[in-house]
């Protein structure tokens, strides 16, 4: 599958949550085709060519549009923390049974 992770600027917090969202799938055995992590202007316009986008909670709302074409959009409120996005995929999202091997 293939993930975006977007932040604020596309540096720090996108990359420390990109590290997470990786442990998080590995974990679940679900298989990554292509990660990236951008800033949320960035994000916004190229969404639609992922699977998913994890952000922070805040910045959900900005991601509508992808979720209306099929996005999964996942909000996250400790960017760093692999067992908060593993709980956040094991219940907000179907990615186990559609991706897993």
């Amino acid at each position: 599958m293939n993930i975006l992770v977007s932040c604020a600027n596309g540096s720090g917090t996108s990359l420390m949550m990109m590290k997470s969202v990786e442990k998080s799938m590995k974990k679940l055995g679900i298989p990554i085709s292509k990660i990236n992590h951008t800033s949320i202007a960035e994000g916004k316009s190229t969404a639609t060519q992922y699977d998913a986008v994890f952000t922070p909670l805040n910045f959900v709302s900005m991601f509508e549009d992808a979720a209306k074409k099929g996005v999964t959009v996942v909000g996250v409120k400790n960017v760093m923390s692999d067992k908060e996005i593993t709980q956040r995929i094991i219940d907000e999202t179907n990615f186990e049974e559609k991706y897993k091997k």
